[in-house]
């Protein structure tokens, strides 16, 4: 299943919603891909697609500094799952790609 392209995504926290872009890219096997919100951009670490279901971690310094890990079912050019801060409850996310290679 093609992941690639630029996905908007909400994040539902505690504080509230938080608007991400998540940009992702393969060549081969290999995933890669940035993360842009709150004014910052970082990058993806342990990428893992299996299937429909795909899982990233990221750390961010905005609006707090935490270490995030998601984890997401792709479905067309939607997707849903949970992002996850240490011992804080799991966020609901969703999203949508805006973008795909051709």
């Amino acid at each position: 299943m093609p992941v690639e392209g630029t996905w908007d995504l909400t994040i539902s926290t505690p504080i509230g919603k938080i608007k991400a872009e998540v940009e992702l890219h393969q060549e081969s096997d290999l995933l890669s891909g940035t993360a842009q919100g709150a004014g910052e951009q970082v990058p993806l670490r342990d990428l893992a697609l299996n299937g429909d279901q795909l899982t990233w971690k990221q750390a961010v310094t905005k609006p707090m500094r935490l270490n995030l890990a998601f984890a997401v079912t792709i479905e067309g050019e939607t997707l849903s799952g949970t992002a996850k801060a240490g011992r804080l409850p799991a966020s609901k996310v969703i999203g949508q790609r805006r973008t795909r290679p051709s």
